[in-house]
C-alpha cells in the first residue's frame, strides 16, 4: 500500500482517538472550577460533591489525553519528517510554549487540586482549579495557533527550501486562530454539559442524591443551551472566512460542482464524485450563498473553477478533496447540534414545572446526550483536515511532499494495527473505569 496513505490513515487515527478526550478536558475542567466556586460561595456541600465527583471523571480523562496525545510528538518526526523539515521552525515554537508552560501549569495545579483536599484552604483549592482550567484553555489555543499555520500560513517567508518564521505576533493572531479557538472551546463546553446532563439523569433515574444531581442536571442544560449558541455563532464565522481563504474546502462542504448564482444549501444529496455530479437532492435556495456571504443572491464558486484555477497556479494536479467524507460530515455535525439543542430545550420546558426530576422519558432521553458531542467533534475535525487536502499547510506544502520517504510501508501498517490494538484496550478500560465512577455514590 502506498506510503503516504498509510501514513495518513495512521495520524488519523491516533488523531480522531486523542480528539475524543481534548474537549472533555477543557471543558470539564470549566465546569468543576465552577461546582467548586459556587460551593465556596455559597457554603453548599452539594456543590463540593459535584466538583469532586466530576473532577474523577476530569482526572481519567486527563491521563488518557496526555498519554494519546505524547504519541503525534513522534510521528512528525518518523512519518512526516518531510513535513519536519519545511515547517518545524514555525510549527514547533507554538507547540513547545504550549509543553513548557501550558501544560505544566495545569498538570502541577491539578496535583495541587487532587492533594490539597483537607490540607489547603477552601479559596487556595478554588484558586487551583480555575489555574487548571485556564491552563487547558491556554493549552487549547497554543495547539490551534500550531493548527491555524497549516490552514493560514501567515508570519513567514521561505529561505533555503524552508518555512522561516518573521513575525510572532502575526503567528499568535492569526484570525484563523481567533475564531478556530473559539469554536473549539464552546463546543467543549458542549461536550462537559452533555456528560454532566446524561450523569446527572441517569442519577435521577436510580434515585440516588437526587437534591445534588438536579442541580447539575439544571446547570449543564442551561450552560449547554448558550454553548451550543456559541458553537453556531463560531461555525458561521468561520465558514465565512473559510470561504475567502479556503474557498475549495467550503465548495466541498457543499459538493458544489459548478459555479452557482445564488448558491442553494443541500440537506441531504447524492453525490458521484467520479463524474463530478449531483443526482437526488433536497435543496434550500440561496442559503448558501447567505451563509457564505451574508447575500441570498451571491456567486459561490465551485469545485470545477476552483482546480483550473489551482492547475493555473500550481501546475496540473488533483486539488479536490475527497468530497463525500466531508460533505456528510458537516451534515452529521450539524445533525448531533440539533438534536442536543432540541433535548435540552425539552429540558427546559420540564424544569421550568419542575417535573424533570420524576419524567423517565426525558432522563433516558438526556442519558444518549452523552456520545453526541464526540461524533460531532470527530465531524468537525474531518471537515477541517479532510477537506483541506491535498495541501498539509495550505498553498504550500502538499502531503505527498510532506511524507517520509525512507520508512518501509510495511513498519507503518504493523504500527496501524499496534496503535488500534493498544488504543483499543485504552478505550475500552477508560469506559470501564468512567463507568464504575459514575455508578459509585457521590
Amino acid at each position: 500500500m502506498d506510503i503516504t496513505v498509510l501514513s495518513r490513515l495512521q495520524f488519523a487515527i491516533t488523531t480522531i482517538y486523542h480528539f475524543l478526550f481534548v474537549p472533555l478536558t477543557i471543558g470539564l475542567a470549566l465546569y468543576v472550577a465552577i461546582f467548586e466556586t459556587i460551593g465556596s460561595i455559597k457554603k453548599d456541600e452539594s456543590y463540593d460533591k459535584l466538583a469532586r465527583f466530576f473532577g474523577k471523571l476530569f482526572i481519567i480523562n486527563f491521563a488518557v489525553g496526555v498519554v494519546t496525545g505524547i504519541v503525534q510528538e513522534f510521528e512528525f518526526g518518523m512519518n512526516w519528517s518531510e513535513y519536519s523539515r519545511y515547517v518545524g521552525d514555525v510549527f514547533g515554537a507554538p507547540l513547545a510554549i504550549e509543553a513548557l508552560s501550558a501544560f505544566f501549569l495545569e498538570s502541577t495545579f491539578l496535583g495541587v487540586w487532587i492533594f490539597g483536599k483537607n490540607r489547603l484552604s477552601k479559596r487556595t483549592q478554588v484558586i487551583s482549579i480555575w489555574l487548571v482550567a485556564l491552563a487547558s484553555n491556554i493549552s487549547t489555543y497554543w495547539i490551534l495557533v500550531a493548527n491555524s499555520f497549516m490552514q493560514d500560513p501567515v508570519g513567514y517567508k521561505i529561505e533555503d527550501g524552508r518555512a522561516v518564521m518573521t513575525d510572532f505576533v502575526a503567528l499568535i493572531t492569526n484570525k484563523h486562530v481567533v475564531i478556530q479557538y473559539f469554536h473549539t472551546v464552546t463546543a467543549a463546553v458542549v461536550t462537559a454539559a452533555c456528560l454532566i446532563i446524561g450523569v446527572s439523569a441517569y442519577k435521577l433515574l436510580k434515585h440516588k442524591e437526587t437534591e445534588i444531581f438536579a442541580k447539575a442536571f439544571k446547570l449543564g442544560v442551561i450552560t449547554c443551551i448558550i454553548a451550543l449558541f456559541g458553537v453556531a455563532l463560531a461555525g458561521d464565522m468561520q465558514g465565512k472566512y473559510l470561504m475567502k481563504t479556503q474557498p475549495m474546502k467550503m465548495a466541498a462542504v457543499e459538493a458544489l460542482w459548478d459555479t452557482e448564482k445564488p448558491a442553494a444549501f443541500s440537506i441531504i444529496e447524492a453525490i458521484d464524485e467520479k463524474n463530478e455530479t449531483d443526482g437526488f437532492s433536497i435543496e434550500i435556495p440561496g442559503l448558501l450563498s447567505f451563509l457564505a456571504y451574508g447575500d441570498f443572491n451571491a456567486e459561490v464558486k465551485g469545485i470545477k473553477e476552483l482546480q483550473k484555477e489551482f492547475e493555473d497556479t500550481y501546475g496540473e494536479g488533483d486539488y479536490v478533496p475527497p468530497v463525500a467524507p466531508v460533505y456528510w460530515s458537516f451534515r452529521i455535525m450539524i445533525g448531533m447540534a440539533g438534536i442536543m439543542l432540541l433535548v435540552c430545550f425539552l429540558a427546559i420546558i420540564k424544569m421550568k414545572k419542575d417535573k424533570f426530576i420524576n419524567t423517565k422519558w426525558l432522563l433516558k432521553l438526556s442519558i444518549l446526550l452523552i456520545p453526541l458531542p464526540f461524533i460531532s467533534n470527530t465531524c468537525g475535525w474531518i471537515v477541517t483536515e479532510v477537506g483541506r487536502q491535498p495541501w498539509i499547510v495550505y498553498r504550500l506544502l502538499t502531503v505527498q511532499q510532506a511524507v517520509s520517504k525512507s520508512v518501509p510501508s510495511g513498519w507503518i501498517l504493523t504500527s496501524i494495527i499496534g496503535f488500534v490494538l493498544i488504543y483499543s484496550v485504552i478505550f475500552v478500560t477508560t469506559i470501564v473505569f468512567m463507568i464504575r465512577t459514575i455508578k459509585k455514590d457521590i
